[in-house]
């Protein structure tokens, strides 16, 4: 039985099943896995996502590795695990959590309104999880798979099977090519002590280069890393979308040549027929 009661839950349940192009049956599951645990203080833990979460971890990890094993069999264990976690990871369901527009419909309650929802990063990869849950429940595997399929799965790669390399290793590889030792510095810890968030940044000299978050100290200074790596190496998101937007102009360019020799080929057919033809009618006349 639904306890929808506020007219934010319906918008907010509305634009959610908008978003997951899914209509629930039992709108309750979908509500507990779209609201934070600060929404639901001197209620049962079950009106929040976290019991939900506990579950869609374990169906998310089982979808996940379902298509792993089908798309790669010449894989091994070793292979197929770092693709799994690749793909499961917090920044990666949290990424994608966001790129969704999951932000949108998380329902927080006022110890985190006015925060600016510091904890929005836990809370993205957290509520997807949930969701699948939710699906699971309401609808079965086949709701659930659907979804993790459109939304995940399409960004599974083989190179993902492949060893990682150390970001921490390679950007002091990078920066000490000029004789500079980048420095971590944790600037901020969220959440409740069973449910940690880092915030790490990483230096260059006094020069900040960039922030990672992870649910560890280790993962967040990984991903300050990797981040620093893109920048210094051009794969930001603006140096990508720079370099898109100059393929798009070539190709663009190579477009238009392409259409004016169509155009004037098909001129010199034109004139060349209304020749034979004006020639036939003259000979006719005579």
């Amino acid at each position: 039985m639904s306890t929808i009661s506020t007219e934010e839950q319906r918008e907010k349940l509305d634009l959610a099943q908008n978003i997951l192009g899914y209509r629930f049956e039992n709108e309750q599951y979908l509500l507990s896995a779209i609201t934070h645990p600060s929404a639901i203080e001197g209620k049962p833990v079950k009106h929040s996502y976290e019991r939900l979460e506990f579950l869609g971890d374990s169906i998310l990890g089982a979808i996940v590795s379902d298509a792993a094993f089908n798309a790669y069999p010449e894989l091994d264990e070793g292979g197929l695990t770092r693709i799994k976690v690749s793909l499961v990871s917090g920044a990666s369901l949290s990424r994608v959590a966001e790129e969704l527009g999951f932000a949108d419909f998380i329902i927080f309650g006022q110890s985190e309104q006015g925060t600016g929802r510091r904890g929005l990063h836990s809370a993205l990869e957290n509520v997807y999880e949930a969701v699948v849950a939710a699906l699971y429940l309401d609808g079965g595997i086949d709701p659930a798979q659907g979804f993790v399929s459109r939304t995940l799965i399409t960004q599974m790669s083989a190179d993902m099977a492949l060893e990682p390399e150390n970001p921490k290793s390679a950007l002091q590889e990078k920066l000490q090519e000029e004789g500079i030792t980048p420095t971590y510095k944790l600037v901020e810890t969220q959440g409740p002590p069973h449910d940690r968030t880092f915030i790490t940044q990483v230096y260059a000299g006094i020069q900040e280069l960039a922030s990672g978050v992870g649910r560890t100290k280790k993962e967040s200074e990984s991903q300050a890393a990797a981040s620093a790596l893109d920048m210094l190496l051009g794969n930001t998101p603006e140096v990508k979308l720079a370099k898109e937007a100059q393929r798009a102009a070539k190709q663009e360019k190579k477009a238009q040549v392409r259409a004016a020799k169509a155009a004037a080929k098909a001129a010199r057919a034109a004139e060349k027929k209304s020749k034979k033809e004006a020639a036939r009618s003259g000979g006719i006349q005579e």
